[in-house]
């Protein structure tokens, strides 16, 4: 499943989420390791000071394996369905794990790249 996640940075996160960033270790020893840092390159800092991005998710509870990574950095105000949830072919079970390769959310995420700036832009300048 793909879900569109809200998040606000932590007061006095910014040095040590750009360390995690800038070296690779950001999920560290989760099952979704390099899916933190695909996040972090796509993801965008809106006026209303929430980060967003759209992240791939295989948990049957959204975020469940990758919640405990996110949160040493960033409160996540809201998690939601990316797309139609009937429509996943994943999450039906009609293709496991499609979510790889889907464009599901490309027009999200065109939207996205529109709104805010890019947040590790915004974070260099902040830290």
């Amino acid at each position: 499943m793909r879900y569109l996640v809200r998040a606000r940075l932590k007061p006095g996160c910014e040095q040590s989420v750009l360390k995690a960033i800038e070296t690779g270790t950001l999920g560290l020893g989760s099952v979704a390791e390099g899916e933190y840092l695909r996040n972090m390159q796509e993801a965008r800092l809106c006026p209303d000071e929430t980060t967003r991005w759209v992240e791939v998710c295989y948990c049957p509870t959204p975020l469940q394996e990758e919640r405990p990574y996110w949160e040493q950095y960033f409160e996540l105000t809201r998690v939601q369905d990316a797309h139609d949830r009937s429509k996943c072919r994943d999450y039906n079970g009609s293709e496991p794990w499609a979510c790889e390769n889907c464009d599901c959310t490309e027009r999200l995420e065109q939207k996205l790249a529109t709104l805010g700036e890019p947040f590790l832009a915004a974070l260099k300048r902040k830290a």
